[in-house]
Formats: structure tokens, C-alpha cells, sequence
């Protein structure tokens, strides 16, 4: 849950980046979504059963935001990097923790793929961008 907790505090700080460089429906959906992850972020502190990790002053952002091309893309990226930590809470013993771990992970991808259009951007060359190729392939059946 720390690792999530860490990449939403670095989604809240890359939205407030990005939001400045877009205008209109782009900068509404912005702000949704800053919101959405100030939500869950507060949502995971609520759920840790220790001292949650604390967002830094600043983070190192993927994409430097000159444009609304490379705001989209900032946010993106921010979305991207939301995927592994939540699949990896995804394993999580409690039922209604991995439920909430497999929704989030889904709402990134769907925003990704959001800001990439907004972009001009195709789709990511892998389907669930940093996991390893090898957590996406079937698994046998036992006794197979």
C-alpha cells in the first residue's frame, strides 16, 4: 500500500504541474482527476495500518510540460506509473483490498489511454505498462 500511497502523492503533484498548460475540456478533466487522486490518496492513508510514507517537496516529473501536448503526456506517464503499484497491491490476503487494487489499476489505464489520445499518442507498447511480460502470460491448470 506504501508503494501506491508514493505514486498517488507523485500523481497529486504532476497534475498540479500540468494543469497550467491546458485549457478548456483538458483542463476540467485535469482537475477531475487531481481531485480523484487526492481522493484515493486520502483513501489509502484512511486503509494503512502504519505511518504512511510522506509526499516529498518535489518530485522528477518523466515529461517536462512546455505545451498542452506534453501536459497530456505528463499525465499519462503519472497514470502509467499508478499501474504496477496497484497491481502489485492486487495480491493483497483481503478480498475488498484487492478489489480496490484491481479497480484502481483499471481507472489508470483508462486515463492513460484518455491522455494519450489527447496527446496524438497511440497506445503503449505494453499492456500493463512495468510489469514483466511474464505476469501477463497464462498460467497452466494444474496437472498440465
Amino acid at each position: 500500500m506504501q508503494t501506491a500511497l508514493a505514486a498517488e502523492h507523485a500523481a497529486v503533484y504532476g497534475y498540479g504541474v500540468l494543469g497550467g498548460r491546458l485549457r478548456g475540456a483538458l483542463q476540467q478533466a485535469a482537475k477531475t482527476y487531481w481531485d480523484a487522486h487526492r481522493a484515493q490518496r486520502d483513501k489509502l492513508v484512511s486503509i494503512l495500518s502504519v505511518r504512511p510514507v510522506a509526499a516529498a517537496a518535489g518530485y522528477r516529473l518523466p515529461v517536462k510540460v512546455t505545451n498542452a501536448r506534453s501536459a497530456a503526456r505528463l499525465a499519462a506517464a503519472l497514470e502509467d506509473d499508478l499501474v504496477p503499484a496497484y497491481v502489485g497491491l492486487a495480491g493483497a490476503p483481503a478480498a475488498d483490498l484487492r478489489v480496490f487494487a484491481a479497480d484502481s489499476a483499471e481507472r489508470a489505464m483508462a486515463r492513460s489511454a484518455k491522455w494519450r489520445a489527447s496527446a496524438g499518442d497511440g497506445a503503449p507498447s505494453a499492456p500493463f505498462p512495468g510489469l514483466p511480460s511474464t505476469a501477463l502470460s497464462p498460467r497452466p491448470e494444474p496437472g498440465e
